[in-house]
């Protein structure tokens, strides 16, 4: 049977038809609101990215420009530490009067907001975020743009959420659609955007949320064109012949970027640790980074800032190799001291000039472009930190428009992420939120609950009690029996309650003879009584046993009613061991003869 039919009241499930995926029509409804929410994004993103250019020009340039501007040229002197503290200090007194949901790169903010949060943002969240970033970032902070506008798109998706009655995990939808839509409009790569959102945000793979995250990444890249300009942000299409050992040297360079990925990820949170002894108010924090930060600028300022510019450098090989190198040990020690120090910035961008650097000098020594071997660089390092390996390999895609690079990028990106999953019990964005309290598995399966039906596990051999029973005789029959519970049938054999040792005796409570002669088929009523079929399958019949409260559900034949099993705790929990013998149990079936 493809229908699944129970007896319901008031709150109980609904009948639901089986199929491949469980959606309704409300999806339609989500993606409308999603493609309201992704408009608002990119707008959010467009003020971002003004804000940011805005405070550079400033401070570094004594302009009034918005235009994104690299620190290479800013002067180096005592401003260039002075400057990066002020700012700093900006941010901690934002965050501590403000919110201090401020503070950090933001998607662990998001993700901690999806998981106890019922999927809800403040309106401080979606101003002061982009407030301090832009601050942060343009006094000189080492960051990105993606991670605050992940948060300020999430914010806004929330937000808009809240104003109609809507379901956690439909909000939770929304606030996704926000985040997807602000990097897609900063970095122009909606698919990676998506398979962001589906990697480390969503906690799930189903139409409900894919498709309203699709359409907002979507309608991001439509309005695109009218605030930011067009086409890949870094254009690369030097892709190298790679002779017989390419592939393997691709996989050695993901290797690398994963054993770095984790590397940096230890150093993070040794360095947050740090900041938690000192004998100061977090406040002060960032600042005390920022005195890093500085000093790196006064060695490498094209360190400082968003570092888009280097990027396209790293891939266009206009760099030199000492250049490089300083790059990638400046960035690595202020980016690591910043972000630990509880400021405000992304870190996409950051791992994508680490990569970048070290797959560029990985290149020394393998053929064809240094750029060739820094996009891998960057795809590894960022597939391998988060991890997202789908996100890695699809963003480098994306942003340099090179599809060409598709076999190399798979074999680095996803031999980082081997390394990263093997070597770290979390990642970087998960092990803050595990300091909270919190556990994320962030491992998708199909649910063994809904793959089993309930004849595979229910009891087929049922003892019952008899409807014409007296209570008396009921009594004596539970007593003597094994069991806490027993279903009560008519003389059809349809069940009419499950009636339990507590019931009887509640019943015969007081030595009332006339209550202990009284018959079940008189006591109880098949009103309320939830049954499920055997052809049901087992996720269904765990929501009726939760709405219904109890720890039994009777098994009907669906076309006369009669009893045919009983479904209980213990026959759930079948499942549950079945499937983990499915995973240890290691046999070999086929073995050679001697």
């Amino acid at each position: 049977m493809d229908d699944m039919t129970v007896k319901v009241t008031g709150s109980r499930p609904v009948r639901r038809t089986l199929s491949d995926f469980r959606v309704d029509r409300r999806i339609l409804l989500l993606t409308g609101m999603a493609v309201i929410v992704g408009s608002a994004a990119v707008v959010a993103a467009w003020v971002l990215l003004a804000l940011i250019g805005l405070t550079t020009n400033l401070v570094w340039f004594g302009r009034f420009d918005t235009a994104l501007t690299s620190h290479a040229a800013a002067h180096r002197g005592p401003w260039m530490v002075a400057i990066p503290v002020i700012g700093a200090v900006i941010v901690g007194v934002m965050a501590r009067y403000g919110s201090e949901k401020i503070r950090g790169h933001g998607i662990p903010e998001a993700m901690e907001a999806i998981l106890i949060g019922g999927s809800r943002m403040s309106p401080k969240v979606a101003v002061l975020k982009p407030l301090s970033s832009a601050i942060a970032i343009g006094s000189g902070g080492p960051f990105g743009a993606e991670g605050p506008i992940i948060v300020t798109g999430g914010a806004i998706g929330s937000l808009y959420a809240q104003f109609f009655r809507l379901s956690a995990v439909e909000r939770r939808t929304l606030l996704v659609s926000g985040a997807a839509a602000g990097m897609t409009a900063i970095f122009a790569t909606p698919v990676a955007a998506v398979l962001l959102a589906l990697e480390v945000l969503l906690f799930e793979w189903r139409p409900r949320s894919l498709v309203p995250v699709a359409a907002a990444a979507a309608t991001a890249m439509i309005w695109r064109p009218f605030l930011f300009e067009t086409g890949p942000l870094f254009p690369f299409s030097d892709n190298p012949v790679l002779p017989a050992w390419g592939l393997p040297a691709c996989i050695l360079l993901g290797v690398a970027c994963g054993l770095l990925s984790g590397l940096l990820t230890r150093l993070l949170y040794g360095l947050e640790d740090a900041f938690r002894r000192l004998p100061v108010h977090w406040m002060w924090w960032p600042a005390i980074g920022a005195v890093v930060v500085g000093f790196g600028g006064l060695i490498e300022p094209r360190a400082l800032g968003v570092g888009y510019d280097v990027i396209r450098s790293l891939l266009d090989g206009h760099l030199a190799v000492a250049a490089v190198a300083t790059i990638l040990a400046v960035k690595a020690v202020i980016w690591l001291v910043a972000l630990a120090s509880g400021t405000s910035g992304g870190v996409l961008a950051p791992l994508l000039i680490l990569g970048g650097a070290f797959g560029s000098l990985a290149g020394l020594w393998l053929p064809g472009a240094h750029g060739f071997w820094a996009m891998l660089g960057m795809a590894a390092m960022l597939g391998g930190t988060l991890p997202a390996p789908l996100t890695g390999i699809v963003f480098a895609v994306e942003a340099t428009g090179d599809a060409a690079a598709l076999a190399p990028l798979l074999a680095a990106t996803m031999a980082a992420y081997a390394v990263s999953v093997l070597l770290l019990k979390r990642s970087i964005l998960t092990e803050k939120i595990a300091r909270r309290g919190l556990h994320v598995t962030r491992e998708y399966g199909i649910d063994a609950y809904e793959l089993t039906r309930v004849n595979a596990v229910m009891t087929v051999r049922v003892e019952t009690l008899a409807g014409n029973l007296t209570i008396a005789e009921a009594a004596a029959a539970i007593q003597a029996g094994a069991h806490h519970a027993y279903p009560v049938t008519d003389a059809a054999g349809r069940p009419v309650a499950i009636v339990s040792r507590a019931d009887v005796l509640l019943w015969m409570a007081g030595d009332d003879e006339a209550a202990a002669g009284e018959t079940l088929s008189a006591r109880v009523t098949d009103a309320d009584l939830s049954v499920v079929h055997p052809d049901d399958v087992v996720s269904h019949a765990l929501d009726v046993m939760l709405a219904d409260g109890s720890g039994r559900l009777a098994v009907t034949d669906p076309a006369s009613g009669a009893l045919v099993g009983l479904l209980t705790q213990r026959d759930l929990l079948r499942i549950r061991a079945e499937a983990l013998r499915a995973e240890g149990e290691r046999q070999a079936f086929l073995r050679r003869r001697r």
